[in-house]
């Protein structure tokens, strides 16, 4: 008896870190939920986005940086967007290179 109640919480305890991690699955439909906020918000046509930027826990958001050519001027519009992890909300707002 000892020696079953010693082997299930060993093999508790090995799997305890896979039921904190998520699938690549769920990351990826994070991603796609995030980006599609993002680009929805900023109301560009056709965007170029960058790879998600992941915050830790505590800060708990998203960052994804969308640039395109405004048709008009003919220059280019850089947006940040933040997205929030828990509330599914973002916030987005143009920003400039330094340099430019």
């Amino acid at each position: 008896m000892l020696k079953t109640t010693i082997a299930t919480a060993i093999g508790m305890f090995a799997l305890a870190p896979l039921a904190n991690a998520s699938s690549d699955a769920a990351w990826n439909a994070l991603f796609a939920k995030a980006n599609g906020t993002c680009i929805g918000q900023s109301r560009m046509v056709s965007p170029e986005a960058t790879a998600p930027v992941v915050f830790d826990d505590v800060i708990g958001k998203i960052a994804i940086l969308l640039r395109e050519k405004n048709p008009e001027s003919k220059k280019m519009v850089n947006m940040i967007c933040l997205y929030d992890k828990k509330s599914g909300k973002a916030s987005i707002a143009e920003y400039q290179w330094l340099a430019q």
